[in-house]
């Protein structure tokens, strides 16, 4: 069934979102080609417009596999996990952003940390523990992690030390392909 998130559901979700983009929730939500809205169904969350959502409702459930952009899920324990999907809308409005060398980028393309001898340049007066974004140096978004350093940090780190923790990037598709068949 196609839902609005409960009060609970929309603060862990928003938490989770505002890790890495902040008050850009707002954004999101009244854009300029009209309203969009999260929804939920099989413990999804799935960024719609209003109009999709209507169309939606017309349609037996069990038929509904999905619509608009995949954010995320709930997992059992009622913890959010961010998927790759949304990475497009997360690089738009991202308060933090961490760039790689062109060396680092098939590393982290496999799913490696960011290493310090991989980071080309990172934002600065960035938090420890603060949701990036993770590009190459021409601004293409690769994926998302946590900072495992601050800025200051980041300086006087030895070069194999880890910047930046992997969450999700594009090669996931192309990895998880084998699971998929």
């Amino acid at each position: 069934m196609v839902r609005p998130l409960t009060e609970e559901e929309l603060k862990i979700f928003f938490a989770k979102l505002a890790k890495y983009i902040g008050h850009a929730i707002k954004q999101l939500v009244d854009r300029p080609d009209g309203k969009y809205c999260f929804r939920l169904h099989r413990d999804r969350v799935y960024y719609v417009s209003e109009q999709q959502v209507k169309v939606a409702a017309a349609l037996p459930r069990e038929q509904l596999l999905g619509m608009g952009c995949t954010f995320g899920k709930f997992t059992k324990t009622k913890k959010f996990r961010l998927h790759v999907t949304c990475l497009d809308y997360i690089a738009q409005h991202a308060q933090y952003k961490v760039w790689l060398k062109p060396a680092a980028e098939q590393s982290f393309l496999y799913g490696n940390h960011v290493l310090k001898a991989g980071l080309g340049r990172i934002t600065e007066d960035t938090p420890q523990y603060q949701g990036v974004v993770i590009l190459n140096m021409a601004d293409v978004p690769l994926g998302f992690g946590t900072t495992a350093k601050s800025t200051a940090e980041v300086r006087k780190l030895e070069p194999q030390g880890v910047v930046a923790f992997h969450q999700a990037d594009v090669g996931e598709y192309l990895r998880d392909e084998e699971t998929l068949c």
